[in-house]
């Protein structure tokens, strides 16, 4: 039975849709660099390139954080190569975003707003006045304004289907070590010295008072002094 719906306006069929595809995982190993390199392998194989690398040195454990664009296509496969091995995840996400409907809807827009942008030029060459013509100039402008901002975000929505994102944090734990008696000796020897320098500079900050008190001190020991004297 027919149920009102054409060929023309039915739902994209799955292999046209527009998917974004991101994800993030975390875990540990007990060899960070044969990870890393297998991880690099990975992204060779896939033709996948990574986008950041970094390395973190945190109390008791070293941590390295990738991430990588990989095409599309080749998400699943190079997720599925990454994990092999991994005895257990600190956290697995993938997420998978259906931006179709927005996709076709930009791409309609853009076609819409040519079309004005044309209709525009052919109004602009028979303008007969300089007001006319800014007037046209004017919309002509925004329309070319919407024009561009609506291409930046199909670049964009084109760019994130093309290419997925994993984000990959792996770490190994390091033993804390204390420090030996001969560092903690030498260190409190430091500080020692230090706080000693630190108590002469702020005497020598404070001359000016310490010659006052002092002939204040003088001053007075005299006047008593003076008054014995006079006592007698």
């Amino acid at each position: 039975p027919d149920d009102g719906q054409t060929s023309g306006e039915a739902e994209p069929q799955t292999a046209d849709r527009k998917l974004i595809k991101n994800g993030r995982i975390g875990f540990q190993t007990d060899d960070l660099e044969k990870t890393y390199k297998a991880i690099l392998k990975h992204v060779e194989q896939y033709n996948a390139y990574v986008s950041s690398d970094e390395n973190h040195n945190n109390y008791g454990q070293l941590r390295h954080e990738i991430s990588v664009r990989i095409p599309s296509k080749n998400f699943d496969t190079f997720v599925a190569a990454v994990e092999k091995g991994v005895k257990e995840f600190d956290y697995r996400e993938i997420q998978t975003q259906d931006v179709t409907a927005e996709y076709l809807d930009v791409e309609a827009r853009i076609k819409a707003k040519k079309e004005m942008e044309n209709r525009y030029l052919a109004i602009l060459q028979q303008a007969k006045t300089v007001t006319e013509m800014l007037e046209i100039e004017r919309q002509l402008g925004e329309v070319r304004g919407e024009i561009e901002s609506m291409e930046g975000r199909l670049r964009l929505l084109k760019n994130q289907v093309s290419f997925s994102t994993l984000n990959i944090s792996f770490y190994k734990e390091i033993p804390y070590q204390g420090d030996s008696f001969w560092t903690r000796l030498g260190d409190s020897f430091r500080s020692g010295w230090d706080n000693l320098l630190l108590f002469i500079v702020g005497i020598v900050h404070l001359w000016p008072f310490l010659i006052l008190i002092g002939f204040g001190i003088w001053g007075f020991r005299r006047f008593r002094k003076n008054r014995k004297v006079r006592s007698l």
